[in-house]
Order: structure tokens, then sequence, then C-alpha cells
């Protein structure tokens, strides 16, 4: 790979009379989310989504502005000005190529910038600015650069709850993406970023979306100095490693895991009383250090923090994803180098692996916080944000109501089922393993033995527990002090993660 090209000062400048009639072409041709994959259809976008992009390409052929606006954009393709310029109007190609949407060559026209229809389950046809990936540009991507909606960004936007909230900040906005989201909910939004081009996309992106953002420049929370919201979401730039910054949209110059830590620590002072943060974050597994204990030292005072790890990578395959992500072949001599570099640098921290989740925080208010760090590395199908929400609300139940449990009723939800996994013996099928498995929201699994399994069937929400483990220690000829006592930790991890749910 050609070493990194220099980086450019100029930023592009989309007024709001030339947004609004590149959203007519768009909406005339129908480059939109649901356009795109009505065109394409199933197979081809399958197939595009893979990196196999020549089904989409035949599936362009017949659909005339649509098809030329996908080949440029999606594809990287070059087209003839006249079919650009079909596509584009009432926008002319002199006013695309003025603000670096397009370039001419040679041989015709592409694209000079990444414009992506976007959507939601609500049915938002939405577009996204961004610079082209490393596929399309034919080379290494600029340390200015501004990231597209990537696996990153949507697993945030899942993770994210939607619940109305006054004011809220996007911190880190990029794109703008989380923004956009956050406009379904939200009745006033704040963006920054360290970046004037990515702010500069981000204004793009809200302009052609017709949505009013106040966009802010600077460093972490240094913009927002003194102010308070209901709600923060924060992509940061949480790649771990040595102190540098070889890219803005990945690279904080602190070391190891502290950008994380950095926003982790900042972010609850920023919030109202029982406000919401939550953000995507990375920390280093450490030998001889539980990871647990690593990011809830992060913590500030009086906030109730859920940590969710999501993955760990091992040092190799994470400097080789994200050299590649910027793509840098890592067999090239830059590759090898940069390869070397970080890797001495885990090797001198001691560290065996990187974890990556999701952080969920709460201004608690004076009330004692609840601290939660687990493993959710199972594949689930449902969006994070709601579940964050719910376990919000279950924690501030078990706070309230932590003392009464004995005398409160409950029941198992519906979707919560029992799994056994039983061994041939010699007298015929021994039951080994008691599982409930949650069917719903990501797929919480607890193994449990065979009295809890006994008490669990009796939670139809009629008796309260206690009485429900007064019967049940009878039946055993057991101690219903004791059977309480083993019974009641049992219980607070259940509600917690939904799978017990009170009654009265």
């Amino acid at each position: 790979m050609t070493a990194l090209p220099a980086v450019s000062t100029d930023l592009p400048v989309f007024s709001a009379d030339l947004c609004d009639r590149l959203r007519e072409a768009f909406l005339r041709a129908g480059y939109h989310a649901d356009g795109v994959i009505d065109t394409l259809g199933g197979a081809a976008n399958a197939a595009f989504g893979r990196g196999e992009p020549e089904l989409a390409r035949r599936a362009s052929l017949d659909a005339g502005d649509l098809g030329t606006l996908i080949r440029l954009f999606l594809l990287g393709e070059t087209e003839s000005e006249a079919d650009v310029k079909s596509a584009f109007a009432p926008v002319s190609i002199d006013e695309a190529v003025g603000v670096g949407l397009l370039r001419l060559t040679s041989n015709g026209v592409r694209a000079g910038l990444d414009v992506r229809p976007h959507g939601d389950d609500e049915g938002g046809a939405w577009w996204v600015f961004s610079d082209l990936d490393p596929d399309l540009l034919g080379h290494p991507v600029p340390g200015h650069h501004v990231l597209g909606v990537g696996h990153a960004s949507l697993s945030l936007v899942r993770a994210t709850t939607r619940r109305p909230v006054g004011t809220l900040l996007d911190l880190g906005t990029g794109n703008g993406v989380q923004a956009l989201h956050a406009s379904r909910h939200a009745q006033r939004i704040t963006a920054t970023d360290v970046s004037a081009r990515a702010l500069a996309l981000a204004e793009a992106t809200f302009r052609l979306n017709r949505l009013d953002v106040e966009l802010v420049k600077g460093e972490w929370f240094a913009p927002v100095a003194r102010r308070k919201f209901d709600q923060i979401v924060c992509n940061p730039p949480f790649v771990v490693g040595p102190p540098r910054v070889d890219y803005t949209y990945r690279d904080s110059g602190l070391a190891g895991d502290d950008a994380s830590a950095l926003v982790v620590r900042q972010l609850p002072s920023f919030l109202n009383d029982g406000g919401v943060g939550q953000l995507l974050a990375s920390w280093l597994h450490v030998d001889g250090e539980d990871w647990t204990d690593r990011v809830s030292r992060w913590l500030p005072a009086e906030t109730d923090a859920w940590f969710v790890q999501r993955d760990v990578a091992d040092p190799g395959l994470y400097v080789g994803t994200w050299l590649r992500d910027a793509g840098i072949d890592p067999r090239s001599p830059e590759g090898r180098a940069k390869s070397a570099d970080w890797l001495d640098w885990f090797d001198a921290n001691n560290v065996d692996g990187v974890g990556f989740g999701f952080v969920t925080l709460r201004r608690s208010g004076g009330k004692t916080p609840t601290i939660v760090a687990e493993d959710l590395r199972q594949a689930y199908d449902d969006p994070l944000g709601a579940e964050a929400a719910t376990w919000l609300d279950r924690v501030d139940w078990l706070r309230d109501n932590g003392d009464a449990l004995l005398e409160t009723s409950f029941e198992v939800p519906k979707t919560v089922l029992l799994e056994r996994v039983d061994e041939l013996g010699a007298e015929g099928w021994l039951t080994t393993v008691r599982r409930l498995h949650r069917t719903d929201g990501p797929g919480w699994q607890h193994e449990v033995d065979e009295l809890a399994a006994r008490l669990l069937a009796g939670c139809q929400g009629a008796l309260p527990l206690e009485d429900l483990i007064e019967l049940l220690a009878a039946a055993q000829g057991l101690s219903a002090e004791e059977l309480s006592a083993s019974a009641v930790p049992v219980v607070r991890e259940l509600v917690r993660h939904g799978m017990l749910l009170p009654v009265r």
C-alpha cells in the first residue's frame, strides 16, 4: 500500500439550499434505504453485504437514475457525465464537484464522498455523509478520515435507550448517525467532535435530513463545560494501544484504555439527576487482574453502571483487525512496523486480551449505586437498548424494595424456559444441569439447582416468596431460615435479568 496521503485542510460546506436540492434528487430517484433494497433484491443485497458487488451492479443496470446513484456511491464505479447529470438534477455536476461530493476523471465521474441511505424500524429515510472507505479510495485512509456507518455505530444505535428526553448530547458525533436516531426521542440535540471535518460532514448530514442540531467543536467534554443533559451517547475513539493518533476517528492519543476510562469517569457529571449515558468502550485484560475490577474503578460516586462485555480479542487478532480497518496490509513494511510497535506495547503492559462492549451509566442522585459488570458474548437478536432501559427500572425496584423481597409475590415470565441436561447412568437418566433461559432480550441464562427450580415453579403470582420458601422447606425437611438466606441472592439476580418479575 502507498503511504498516507497528505491531510487536506479543505472542509466540505453544504448549504441548506444545496442540501434541499440534493434531497429532491435522491427522493425523485428513490435513492433511500427501501428503494435500494427493493431494486437490488434479496440475493444481491446479501452478496453486497458479503463484499461481493457484481450481483448488485447487474441489478442496478436497468434502474435508471437510482442505478446510477447505487453504482456511484455504493459500488464506487465511474459513471458518464450524462447519467450523473440526470441523476443529480436539479444539482449540477459543477456544484457537486465544488463541494467535494463528486470528482471528475478522464473517464467520467466518480464519488468524492460517501452518501449512504440509512433507515430505522420506524420507516426513517435518512442519508449519512462520510468519507470513502479504503476499498473505494484504493489506498489507506488519511488521518482526518470520517468513518461511515459501520458495525460499531449500528451496535451503539441498537444499545441506546429510546425513552423521550428533553436534551441529548452526542459526544464525538462523527458522521452524525447517533444524532439521527436520537431525533426520534430527544427534543434538543447537541453534537460535538474534535474533528472539524467530521463536524462539516455531520452538518451536511443534518441539513440533508432537515434536522436542527447544535454543533460544537472541541475535545471530550470541554465544548459543553458546565452544561447538563438528560441523555448522553458516545462512540469515542476507543482503540487501545500506544498513545498516538494515526486516525482521529479511532485514536485518542491516550495510552491503553484511558480514553474509555476518561469518558466513564467524566460523563456522569454532565447528566441531570436520573440522566442516562451510553457508550461503546474497550478495556484491557491484564494478566493477574479481573477486568470487572478494572472497569469498576473508573466510576465516580453516585453512578449506577452496567458494563456488558460483548467480545474479547487476543492482541494479535486485535492489531490485525484495526490495521485492515484503515486499509493497511499487515504484510506490508508499514503494516509490520505498526504491528511490532503495537504488540510490543501490549507485551510491556502484560496485556493478554482486549475486551469490548457497552456501558450504561445513570446519575443516581444520592442513592446507593448499583454496579454490575458481566459477560454477554452469546448471540442475540433483540436490541440491547430496550433491555438497558428495563435493567435500570429493575435496579430501581430492587433498590426501593430490597428489604421486602420476602413479602413480594413473583412470577416467571412466559419467555423464560427451564432446560435440563440429563446423563444416562446405572439407574437411568440423571439430571446434571438445570438452566433457566430467557428467550427474549439478550437471552440471559442461569444455572439453578433442584431446590431453586422447585421454588421458581411456585412463583406464579399467588403467594409471597416467604410462603413459598416455608412450604418448600417443610416438604424437604430443611430450615426455612437457611433456605431463605440462600434464595434471596438468587432472586435478586433473576429480577435484575428480567427472569423473575414482581407482582405486588
